[in-house]
C-alpha cells in the first residue's frame, strides 16, 4: 500500500483533521456571511414593508391613481336688469405632466414642430414651473383652437405626458363694457400664492387681478371639484374611479345699466375722447354708469396678455390702465363754484340778492384776475353768476369766505376724501387749506391763491366720481350717499346672500340745506336759461340743472393767441359738465369729464345729453305720443 509521502497512519489522520477544521471554519464564515446579508435583506424588507409600508403604499397608489383638481366655474356678472355681462365658456389648454415623460427635451422638440411653436417659449414655461412638484401640470399653450385640440387628442400616444386641460374661461358678452369696474383674471403669482390659503389655491390657478374680479374673488371663485382615475405606466388614463363636481361661484348683479354704459362708452369713443362718465341715482347712491375711456381690452387678458399688448397699454398716452372714474384727479374748474356759493351763503357773506359788478377782471394787489368773458358780465347776482359762470363774482365770494371755510364746505359734499365705493385704488383728491400748504411746502397761504381755489383751479383736485357725488348731494337736498355698484349677490341655488341698501354717509345741517334751492335755481338756468353756458344740453320735455367747467391744464404764454385746435393736445384744457334731472324732482346725476376737451358745454355736455335721453327714453316717447295725439285732436276739431 502506497501512503503518498505520509510516514504513517497517525500523520495522515492529523492532516485530515486539519483539513476538516479548515472546512468547518470556511463553512461557518460562509454561513455568517449568508446570515449577515439575509439579516440586511430582512431588515430592509421590514423597513420598506412595515416601517415605511403605508408611505410606499400611497406612492404606489399615486402611480396607479391620478388625482386631478377640477376648476370651478366663476360666478356670473349681471347688469342692473339681469342681463349677462360676464359668463363662462370651456377653455382648452395644452399641459405637460413632467413625471409622465421620460425625455422632455425630445418631447418639446416634437411638440413645437407639430404645433408650429417656438421651443424657447415652451422651455421658458417649464423653467417658471421648475419649483412645482412634477405631478402638477404645466400649461404650455392656453385657450387653443379646435384644430389644435383635435390634433393633440388624435396623436396623444406620440406625446407622453401631454394632456388637454379643460377650465372655465370668461366670456364678455358686451366686449369691453365697464372693463375697469369688472376687471380681469390672470394666473396666480408666487407672491399671491404665498399669501393665500393653500387648501384653496395652487400654482396655475386663475385669480382676479383687477376690478370686481379681484375685490369679489371670494364670492366669484367657487369651490374646486376633483377626479381620480387609474393610469398606466405612461400616464395615460385607463378608467375614471371617482369624480366630485365643482361648485360654481356666486353670481353678482351690478347696479350698472349695460345700455346706459354702452351709450356713454360709444360717445366717448367718438373722436377718441379720453376721460370718464359717471351716473348715479341721486336718492339711493346706486351707480348706473362708470365709464373710463380708453377702455381695457378684456379679451387680451383671456389666457394671459402678451408682453407686446401689455407694453402697448403702458405706452398709450391716454392711459387705458387707469380707471379715470376714481383714480385720475383733475382741477374741478367751474363745477366747484357751487361749493364757493354754498360756503358764502352759509357764512353769511352773501345772499341770493348780493350783487357784484364784473367788468371782465378783478384787481387784487398788483394783479388782475380775468373773467372768462373778457368784456365782463356787468352787475351779477348769485343766480346769474352760476348760470353764466362769472369768475369775478366767485373771486370776491371766495376772498370773503377764505380757503379754510371753502375746504370745510367741499368736504361736506364729498370732495377731498375717498367716497368708499367698491373700486380699487380710489384717490382722495385735494381740498387745500392753510395748514396743508404750511405742512406741504413750509410756506404761508397767500390770499391770491384763494381766488384760484374759489373758481376750481389752483391746488384743487377731484375725481369725476366726487363731482357726481357732489351734484347728487345738491340734487337730493343735502344727503351724501355711499356710491355702490353691487345690487345683490346670489348663490348657485338662487338664494340672495347680499342685497343693496342705501347708506347715508353725511347730511348737511338744516341751515345749510335751506340754501340749496338757490344753488339749484342757478344750475337750472345753466341749461334752461337764455344765457346759460349749457343751452345745447336741453331736452324737450325734461328740465335739466347742470354746470359746465373748464379745468386749466397749464398756463403757457406761447399758446395764448393760438386757435384752440392749434394748441397741442396735451396742453388743452379739460372739459367738465355735471347735471341732474328732472330739475323739479331729481332722479339721476350725470358727470362727464373729457380730457383736453376744452369746453364743457360743447364737448362734455352732449355726452350727458345723450345719456339722459337714453335714461328717459320711455318717458320722452310717451310725452311725444301724447303731444302728437293732442295736436291731431286739435287739427280734427278745427276741420270740423
Amino acid at each position: 500500500m502506497k501512503w503518498s509521502g505520509y510516514k504513517n497512519l497517525e500523520e495522515l489522520n492529523e492532516h485530515d483533521e486539519a483539513d476538516l477544521d479548515l472546512l468547518k471554519r470556511r463553512i461557518t464564515f460562509a454561513g455568517l456571511v449568508i446570515i449577515f446579508f439575509a439579516a440586511i435583506i430582512f431588515a430592509r424588507l421590514w423597513f420598506l414593508q412595515i416601517h415605511k409600508g403605508e408611505e410606499y403604499r400611497d406612492r404606489a397608489d399615486n402611480n396607479r391613481v391620478r388625482m386631478r383638481a377640477i376648476a370651478a366655474p366663476r360666478g356670473n356678472i349681471l347688469d342692473a336688469r339681469g342681463r349677462e355681462m360676464v359668463t363662462n365658456r370651456p377653455s382648452f389648454n395644452v399641459v405637460l405632466v413632467r413625471e409622465d415623460s421620460n425625455d422632455v427635451d425630445k418631447l418639446l422638440k416634437k411638440l413645437a414642430s407639430a404645433l408650429d411653436l417656438e421651443i424657447s417659449s415652451l422651455w421658458e414655461k417649464l423653467r417658471e414651473a421648475s419649483s412645482k412638484p412634477r405631478h402638477i401640470p404645466v400649461r404650455l399653450l392656453e385657450d387653443v383652437d379646435w384644430e389644435t385640440l383635435a390634433y393633440v387628442e388624435n396623436h396623444n400616444q406620440e406625446f407622453p405626458g401631454i394632456r388637454i386641460e379643460t377650465i372655465p374661461a370668461r366670456v364678455y358678452h358686451y366686449k369691453d363694457l365697464a372693463a375697469h369696474a369688472i376687471g380681469y383674471l390672470g394666473e396666480i403669482s408666487k407672491k399671491e400664492l404665498a399669501a393665500r390659503n393653500s387648501d384653496i389655491y395652487t400654482g396655475g390657478d386663475l385669480i382676479g387681478k383687477m376690478g370686481l374680479e379681484r375685490l369679489r374673488e371670494a364670492d366669484l371663485r367657487g369651490e374646486k371639484g376633483s377626479s381620480s382615475s387609474e393610469v398606466n405606466a405612461r400616464g395615460f388614463e385607463q378608467q375614471l374611479l371617482k369624480n366630485i363636481e365643482p361648485l360654481p361661484g356666486n353670481d353678482i348683479q351690478l347696479t350698472i345699466d349695460a345700455e346706459l354704459q354702452k351709450v356713454a362708452e360709444d360717445l366717448m369713443d367718438e373722436g377718441g375722447k379720453a376721460g370718464a362718465v359717471v351716473a348715479m341715482e341721486v336718492k339711493t347712491g346706486r351707480m348706473l354708469v362708470l365709464a373710463s375711456n380708453p377702455v381695457l381690452p378684456l379679451n387680451q387678458f383671456v389666457g394671459g396678455i402678451s408682453h407686446k399688448n401689455w407694453n402697448a397699454l403702458l405706452d398709450n398716452p391716454k392711459h387705458p390702465l387707469i380707471n379715470k372714474v376714481v383714480q385720475a384727479m383733475y382741477p374741478p374748474g367751474s363745477t366747484y363754484k357751487m361749493i364757493t356759493a354754498m360756503a358764502g351763503l352759509s357764512a353769511g357773506v352773501i345772499d341770493a340778492d348780493t350783487v357784484f359788478y364784473c367788468p371782465g377782471h378783478f384787481k387784487f394787489g398788483n394783479r388782475r384776475y380775468h373773467c372768462w368773458k373778457r368784456t365782463g358780465h356787468g352787475a351779477v347776482n348769485l343766480k346769474r353768476a352760476i348760470s353764466e359762470s362769472c369768475d369775478v363774482y366767485f373771486y370776491q365770494v371766495g376772498l370773503r369766505v377764505g380757503v379754510d371755510r371753502l375746504a370745510a364746505m367741499a368736504n361736506k359734499f364729498g370732495l377731498g376724501h375717498k367716497s368708499g365705493i367698491e373700486l380699487e385704488n380710489e384717490k382722495a383728491g385735494l381740498t387745500p387749506t392753510k395748514a396743508w400748504k404750511q405742512k406741504r411746502y413750509s410756506k404761508k397761504w397767500q390770499d391770491g391763491e384763494t381766488l384760484s381755489v374759489a373758481i376750481g383751479q389752483g391746488f384743487n383736485l377731484v375725481t369725476p366720481l366726487q363731482i357726481c357725488q357732489m351734484t347728487a348731494t345738491i340734487a337730493n337736498g343735502g344727503r351724501q350717499y355711499l356710491p355702490q355698484i353691487i345690487e345683490k349677490v346670489t348663490d348657485p341655488d338662487g338664494k340672495t346672500l347680499e342685497r343693496f341698501k342705501p347708506v347715508v354717509m353725511t347730511e348737511l345741517s338744516k341751515n345749510e340745506r335751506s340754501f340749496l334751492e338757490q344753488i339749484r335755481e342757478g344750475m337750472e338756468e345753466v341749461v334752461e336759461g337764455r344765457h346759460g353756458t349749457a343751452r345745447k344740453v336741453r331736452i324737450k320735455g325734461i328740465n335739466i340743472a347742470g354746470k359746465t367747467g373748464t379745468a386749466q391744464v397749464v398756463r403757457l404764454k406761447q399758446y395764448k393767441h393760438l386757435k384752440e385746435e392749434d394748441i397741442p393736445y396735451k396742453y388743452r384744457d379739460h372739459a367738465w359738465f355735471t347735471c341732474y334731472a328732472p330739475a323739479e324732482d331729481p332722479e339721476i346725476a350725470v358727470t362727464v369729464l373729457v380730457e383736453h376737451g376744452l369746453h364743457g358745454g360743447s364737448v362734455a355736455g352732449p355726452v350727458a345729453r345723450a345719456l339722459l335721453e337714453s335714461y328717459f327714453a320711455e318717458r320722452l316717447q310717451k310725452a311725444a305720443e301724447e303731444e302728437n295725439a293732442q295736436e291731431k285732436a286739435e287739427t280734427t276739431g278745427q276741420e270740423r
